[in-house]
């Protein structure tokens, strides 16, 4: 698999990541060891995960498979830590919680150290200075090599990056942001794209599959055993069930019969592809998705068909978004 610089840093991963939201909840670890190995057999580097990620049953079977598995020098592990089960506050961007928690993830991932360490989303009541003081602390002790955001919006990112980059060689500067992107969510695009780009942040697409709803599987009905027939994660796939995204879905299957592929291909050959996008995070449930997930990997969409996809799927952008003046 093509490897690909993360952002303006040395670190370089498999332009095709894994995810592990499912880990620990709907894949045991059976399922889980099937989809390490065969993402590390075809040159798969990036293991995504995070400490809320089945209450950290994620990042201990990451662990537990490293051991015996996959050699831990062969990949590129990425955590976050900052979401919290308070109802009444969400995300907890305080140095004190951030440090505490890559510890408990160094200790259930088995290593002392993490490859790339994210703050989960950002933190209205904490300093911003405080929550970055954090990712300096873990780099500058070893713990995380480098850092990044996750959920940032624009502004936010991009003073974040800013901040990061005034005192070079003593805060870390932002290696990526992790945000969701696919065709069905191209929200990135207003602001926070162009900012990572300006600032050399790498873009870490998450559900690059529109939350599996790109790859056709919804069009005559939920299957009974897919994200969006779960009990638990179908408010997730809900959103992308209207009529809206049904016709890009339509463009997709129109555009992977043309090609003699399948949507899957087409959705995330598109995103990977992008302008600032380092590594798109696939989360398969079974070895078989995931198989069919890394064979984009010789997949080049022309560029009639991203013209043609892009058209279809472009956000609406109003003043003060790009081309303002010509509004």
């Amino acid at each position: 698999m093509e490897q690909r610089h993360l952002g303006r840093t040395g670190l370089r991963v498999s332009r095709i990541g894994l995810g592990t939201l499912t880990w620990g909840r709907d894949t045991d670890e059976h399922d889980a060891a099937d989809l390490l190995k065969v993402f590390w057999e075809a040159g798969g580097s990036l293991v995504d995960t995070a400490d809320v990620y089945g209450d950290g049953e994620a990042e201990y079977l990451l662990g537990r498979l490293t051991e015996g598995l996959v050699p831990r020098r062969d990949l590129v592990i990425s955590t976050k830590a900052g979401s919290v089960p308070d109802p009444d506050r969400r995300f907890d961007g305080s140095r004190g919680h951030l440090l505490s928690a890559l510890d408990a993830s160094l200790a259930r991932l088995g290593t002392d150290y993490v490859d790339l360490w994210h703050v989960h989303a950002y933190d209205p009541d904490t300093p911003l200075d405080e929550t970055l003081q954090a990712l300096d602390l873990a780099v500058s002790s070893g713990r995380a090599r480098y850092a990044g955001v996750s959920n940032f919006c624009g502004w936010q990112l991009a003073k974040a990056a800013t901040w990061q980059l005034a005192v070079p060689g003593i805060r870390a500067r932002l290696a990526s942001t992790q945000m969701e992107y696919s065709l069905l969510q191209r929200g990135v695009e207003r602001e926070v794209l162009p900012a990572a780009l300006d600032l050399g942040v790498g873009l870490l697409p998450s559900s690059p599959l529109g939350r599996g709803v790109l790859t056709g599987k919804y069009r005559n009905g939920t299957p009974s055993d897919s994200r969006g027939g779960s009990e638990h994660l179908a408010p997730f796939v809900a959103p992308y069930l209207d009529d809206t995204a049904s016709s890009i879905v339509d463009a997709v299957a129109t555009a992977a019969d043309g090609l003699a592929v399948t949507p899957l291909q087409v959705a995330l050959a598109w995103v990977r592809d992008r302008p600032g996008v380092t590594a798109p995070i696939v989360g398969a449930r079974t070895a078989q998705q995931l198989t069919a997930a890394l064979s984009v990997e010789a997949l080049s969409l022309p560029d009639e068909i991203c013209r043609a996809l892009d058209d279809v799927s472009a956000p609406v952008h109003h003043y003060p978004d790009h081309d303002w003046s010509t509004l």
